[in-house]
This record gives structure tokens, C-alpha cells and sequence, in this order.
């Protein structure tokens, strides 16, 4: 359903793919770096696939992707800087 207020960007599926991949395995790598106890790498590596589902999010116009990555985000940046 088309909203009045949807953000209009490019679709290349190349790029969405490649975005998607990516932060997918960066994800992958920081859950590993937590397992290992590598902080604060583990977290710099959540934030970069945080950001990059987030802007999947934003290619799509899908606001429940968007809307789960920025709590996440949120989450994340209270955390370290309460850290």
C-alpha cells in the first residue's frame, strides 16, 4: 500500500543485493567477535550492518526493516556510550 510520505529512491537490485550480503556477513562477523570477547570490535562491526539493513530498508520503503534497525541502532549507541 503506497504512502503519501514514502521515500522515492533509485531500485537497482544489484546494489540492494549487495548491500544486503554485505551487512549480512559483517552481522555474521560480529556476532563471531562477541563470541571471542573482541570488544569493542564486535560492536563497530554491529553498527556497520545495522546501518547498512537500515538502508536496505530505505531502497525498499519497508518500515518494519527500518523501524527494527533504528531500536537497534538506538540500543547500540546508549549502550556504548554508557559503556
Amino acid at each position: 500500500m503506497p504512502s503519501d510520505a514514502a521515500i522515492t529512491l533509485p531500485r537497482n537490485d544489484h546494489v540492494v543485493s549487495a548491500v544486503k550480503w554485505a551487512s549480512s556477513v559483517v552481522q555474521i562477523m560480529g556476532y563471531t567477535a562477541t563470541a571471542f570477547g573482541w570488544t569493542p570490535w564486535n560492536l563497530y562491526l554491529f553498527l556497520i550492518g545495522v546501518l547498512g539493513w537500515f538502508i536496505v530498508g530505505l531502497l525498499w520503503n519497508d518500515r518494519a526493516i527500518m523501524l527494527i534497525h533504528v531500536v537497534a541502532l538506538g540500543a547500540m549507541m546508549a549502550g556504548m556510550s554508557n559503556a
